[in-house]
């Protein structure tokens, strides 16, 4: 069968990295170029031992003559890097963007939480993202914005978590949209690949969990609302109409995260059983293939989804305290950004959506 060839910028980061792992396999797709900055010169080998069908590929200079000819093109790059880039790539490849510059609708959320020049949103990459109701009642998703899309925003990867332990609270009417608490243990892959005291060394990570980027610093915050707005059935726009406290915490473990999200409930929510809550949960990802609903009682652990691009979702209601418990787990590098990456792609050229994907962990 004819395949698609790819390029991938960033290509020895985290996530550019689990982008070749993931399409090395991949019936449909070959790598025939990589592309980087500080590597350039190198094999592909000397940074990514792990894919020895890619070794042998020099690392090229991450330039618009480099990246294109090529059928698709990914952008594992930093936020503010890939925008300008973007503008000069072939207008008939599909270029998927695993950074932040084109996933934000507002851009007043981008200058309060980036900063610098603002890109137009591209079919934003998460397939489960829930948009409403159709008239006939029928969950509205994602999923069908992305069929023939040349321009994919890949979703942050605490975003993913977030966004798929609550949405269908919100989508319900389940959960008041102020008050809502995120709380994510992040493995330290999710912090990049950069040599810093607090993350890669490993006397100061192993046996410590610290947080960072607190008191609505984050800048994760805008994506997770303007998902929640959609999984309402409204525009970006009214995403204000959320608060979130969002605390993420680095855990010594390389890859993973957990959410645990919170938000009070609204008194239809509070008239419901607890199963009855659990069912609004099973409804609304039924069919979603990558998402298991956990049965009532068992909890999501991420050591249970990594290497996938599953996602193992949880809900809990606190009567006492008047709150709905929601909690995700995924592979930040895998479901929360190439794999999601990868799902989007196939369905964007046509392509089974679980081509060259699966939702089988490496657990323990």
């Amino acid at each position: 069968m004819a395949k698609y060839t790819v390029a991938v910028a960033g290509a020895t980061g985290y996530a550019g990295g689990e982008a070749l792992r993931i399409l090395a396999a991949h019936p449909a797709f070959e790598v025939t170029c990589v592309a980087g900055h500080s590597s350039v010169g190198d094999r592909l080998g000397a940074h990514m031992p792990h894919i020895p069908q890619l070794a042998d590929l020099i690392v090229e200079d991450t330039t618009p003559e480099v990246l294109n000819g090529h059928d698709v093109i990914i952008l594992a790059l930093p936020h503010g890097a890939s925008g300008a880039l973007a503008e000069t790539l072939d207008p008939d490849a599909v270029v998927v963007d695993l950074g932040a510059d084109h996933r934000l609708e507002e851009q007043a959320a981008w200058d309060e939480f980036y900063g610098g020049d603002f890109h137009q949103p591209w079919t934003y990459g998460m397939p489960e993202l829930i948009l409403g109701h159709a008239a006939d009642g029928s969950i509205l998703r994602q999923r069908t914005k992305l069929p023939g899309a040349t321009r994919i925003a890949g979703p942050g990867c605490n975003v993913t978590a977030a966004t798929f332990a609550l949405q269908p609270g919100v989508a319900e009417g389940l959960v008041e949209p102020t008050d809502i608490v995120a709380d994510l243990v992040v493995g330290y892959s999710g912090a990049g690949k950069n040599l810093k005291r607090t993350n890669l060394l490993a006397a100061e990570a192993i046996g410590s969990a610290v947080p960072y980027s607190v008191g609505g610093t984050h800048r994760h915050i805008p994506e997770v609302l303007q998902n929640l707005a959609h999984a309402a059935g409204l525009n970006a726009a009214d995403a204000g109409r959320f608060t979130l406290g969002f605390t993420p915490i680095l855990a010594p473990m390389a890859r993973g995260i957990l959410a645990s999200v919170s938000a009070k409930l609204t008194p239809r929510a509070a008239s419901m059983t607890d199963a009855e809550i659990h069912a609004v949960w099973e409804r609304a990802y039924a069919g979603q293939d990558f998402i298991v609903v956990l049965p009532e009682g068992t909890l999501p652990a991420t050591a249970n989804v990594i290497g996938s691009n599953a996602a193992h979702v949880q809900v809990v209601v606190d009567r006492k305290a008047g709150r709905l418990l929601a909690f995700a787990a995924i592979d930040n590098l895998n479901r929360g950004t190439a794999g999601q990456a990868v799902q989007s792609l196939n369905i964007a050229l046509g392509l089974p959506e679980d081509q060259g994907l699966t939702k089988i962990g490496v657990a323990p």
